[in-house]
């Protein structure tokens, strides 16, 4: 089984988005995801140096539009993509990317969210001065209690022998000068404390925001790293962005996921090589890629040959299903979201000028989503309801 990663803020270096710029039709797609974004991310991913690239207001974008366009190199066409892989995840601002990707957002709309959530936290960072910096090595508990004294965060749990500290600039540097025995600590070149406290203001801000955002399932199993879960209602996947901003990333349950799921490959694109790095430590016998380069595409599509084969002869489970009214007539809704349905139950009724029509669901199933609402006129063949199948429905 293979699966696709997208990194987190940090894994930007400059110039990383200048080998990319030669292949056929990157640049004009890079453009309207500028255009979008309200930045020159060509300029930024190729010319702007580490200092420009490190606020967050631009390394953000920067990092989920040149993964989003990066990944279109793979597969002849862009849908082919759900039928040989396997899953996929994200780091922290990278679940953006993967969550469009997995075609819950438009890359517009992932665009946008990824533009406030930068802004969001870059207002936040400059209330206070904070930071993260990984700890790596030392034992554990030793490395939790050292962030417990100066008042720190664990604000990425990564596997492998390395958390991050967030907190003020002050507390990272009296964990500098105080660090766990047989553990190092290194800055990274982020703007703010961020998946703590510290980010609140920028979840109340996209919090609104999406509740206007209208969202699709996933269309291939799309791992949180909030806790490992894989996530099959888009409106979750939504609801997990917004509140990841100042809640804990656990890469290490994400990897423990990708384990239990028998992951026998993983492609980390643009820009690439930190997860790789927790993947060589975290998951020993899965073959690794970091998407780099055009180079690198070569391997990356025998690497889908190859570990993604025998997936892609597997029929798709459907990510959901549509109960549709059966008459003409006003609407009035039975069940609510995130109630479970059986077979046959009836899920709505629909009056019309001389009888009430009660729509039973043909599937057993989770209530997704509503498409209509209470009193509202419908057609014979209409949607009315998504509902996610159980699997004795298919």
């Amino acid at each position: 089984m293979l699966v696709i990663v997208a990194p987190g803020q940090g894994s930007q270096t400059p110039g990383f988005l200048a080998p990319w710029l030669e292949l056929l039709g990157f640049r004009d797609r890079m453009g309207w995801l500028s255009a979008v974004a309200g930045l020159d991310l060509v300029a930024h991913g190729t010319t702007s140096d580490a200092d420009t690239i490190r606020d967050t207001a631009v390394a953000q974008p920067l990092i989920v539009a040149s993964g989003l366009v990066s990944l279109l190199s793979l597969f002849a066409h862009p849908a082919d993509g759900f039928r040989v892989v396997g899953g996929g995840a994200g780091h922290s601002v990278g679940e953006i990317t993967a969550a469009s990707a997995a075609g819950v957002l438009s890359a517009e709309q992932a665009m946008v969210f990824v533009r406030e959530r930068g802004r969001g936290m870059a207002e936040a960072s400059a209330v206070t001065p904070t930071g993260m910096s990984a700890v790596v090595g030392g034992d554990p508990q030793e490395v939790a209690a050292a962030l417990a004294r100066h008042g720190l965060t664990a604000a990425n749990a990564n596997g492998a022998g390395q958390v991050v500290a967030a907190g003020t600039r002050e507390q990272l540097d009296e964990l500098r000068d105080d660090a766990p025995a047989r553990a190092r600590v290194i800055p990274l070149q982020v703007a703010g404390a961020f998946h703590t406290h510290h980010m609140q203001p920028a979840v109340d801000r996209l919090a609104g925001y999406a509740r206007a955002i209208s969202t699709r399932d996933p269309r291939l199993p799309l791992v949180s790293n909030a806790d490992g879960a894989v996530v099959q209602s888009g409106r979750e996947v939504l609801d997990r962005l917004v509140s990841q901003v100042s809640s804990p990333v656990r890469w290490d349950l994400t990897m423990q996921t990708f384990a239990d799921m028998g992951v026998t490959g993983l492609i980390e694109i643009p820009p690439a090589g930190t997860l790789v790095g927790l993947a060589k430590r975290g998951l020993p016998g899965v073959e690794t890629l970091a998407l780099k380069t055009p180079d690198d595409v070569e391997a990356a599509r025998r690497m889908i040959r190859e570990h993604g084969a025998g997936h892609q002869d597997e029929p798709m489970q459907p990510a959901w299903m549509v109960v549709v009214s059966p008459a003409k007539g006003m609407v009035e809704r039975s069940v609510a979201v995130d109630d479970h349905v059986a077979a046959g139950q009836p899920v709505a009724t629909v009056a019309g000028l001389r009888e009430q029509v009660p729509v039973p669901s043909p599937h057993a199933g989770r209530a997704v989503e509503w498409l209509v609402e209470p009193g509202d006129p419908v057609s014979p063949g209409q949607p009315l309801l998504r509902l996610y199948p159980q699997e004795d429905s298919l």
